[in-house]
């Protein structure tokens, strides 16, 4: 089956006027403190791909995405206990570990020591010609919107932008 598309000439609105406009507000974040494997789990389990990071006061410290992930993978480095010292399995008490049973690594790895430590942002009040330029300049797929305290209250992505355009 062909389909032919015929795009007619015309000019495309910015059907917004402030960042505000733009923005998803209040924002799925996550804590710098929190570890790698909880932000694993969060993009896995929202399907995303990028998350803003924030700290105790809710002000973004940085921005983790997978990307970051994947570097960090790629040059971490584990190193195997020999056969000797796992033979046979105790626990830190000295009590044996029953058939079955395995005992896992757990990587304590923080966002804050993975995530990229910029904050692009924009004030909510910021012209939406503004934010597009911005992220054009920037080379970025999202700005985040700070209020006047540096607290996280929204994210403007691409995606955002062309929900808010119009023929």
């Amino acid at each position: 089956m062909n389909v032919s598309l015929t795009l007619e000439t015309s000019r495309m609105t910015l059907n917004a006027d402030t960042a505000a406009d733009l923005m998803t507000r209040n924002p799925v974040s996550i804590n710098q403190k929190a570890t790698l494997k909880e932000a694993l789990a969060l993009f896995i389990n929202k399907g995303f791909t990028v998350a803003p990071v924030i700290d105790n006061r809710g002000r973004a410290v940085g921005v983790l995405s997978g990307s970051d992930i994947l570097v960090y993978d790629r040059e971490k480095v584990d190193y195997l206990v020999p056969a000797e010292e796992t033979s046979p399995m105790v626990t830190r008490d000295g009590e044996a570990i029953r058939s079955g049973f395995q005992i896992e690594n757990v990587n304590t790895t923080r966002v804050a020591d993975v995530m990229t430590p910029a904050v692009f942002s924009v004030r909510p009040e910021t012209p939406a010609a503004t934010v597009v330029a911005e992220m054009l300049r920037l080379n970025v797929h999202h700005l985040f919107v700070v209020d006047h305290a540096g607290t996280l209250v929204g994210v403007i992505s691409t995606l955002d932008i062309l929900h808010s355009l119009e023929l």
